[in-house]
């Protein structure tokens, strides 16, 4: 796998994601995927009173075809880079899901 396509850490229960917000954008999409394997993601909701939060577990949610109880923010719930956790669902579907749409 190489980096631009991110950098997922399978687990035993499921995968890793490192995101990185970018609130108060125009629309929710996937910006990029950066060397490190962090994914970029622009979300129109602003980061107040964990608006942008709850906007990323939606989007991804959406975008993963998982449901939102599945998708947790496990660090950076102030912070822009953040650690998200998703549960029954491995790497490399996650992997390909994100790939599919930024493509």
């Amino acid at each position: 796998m190489s980096a631009h396509q991110g950098d997922l850490r399978g687990g035993r229960f499921g995968a890793a994601l490192a995101i990185r917000v970018i609130p108060g954008a125009s629309r929710n999409e996937i910006a990029d995927i950066l060397e490190d394997g962090t994914i970029r993601i622009k979300l129109t909701a602003p980061p107040v009173e964990g608006r942008a939060n709850a906007a990323l577990i939606d989007f991804l949610s959406k975008i993963l075809d998982i449901p939102k109880s599945k998708i947790d923010i496990i660090a950076g719930h102030s912070r822009r880079d953040k650690l998200v956790s998703i549960l029954d669902v491995d790497a490399e579907t996650i992997q390909a899901r994100i790939v599919r749409r930024k493509h």
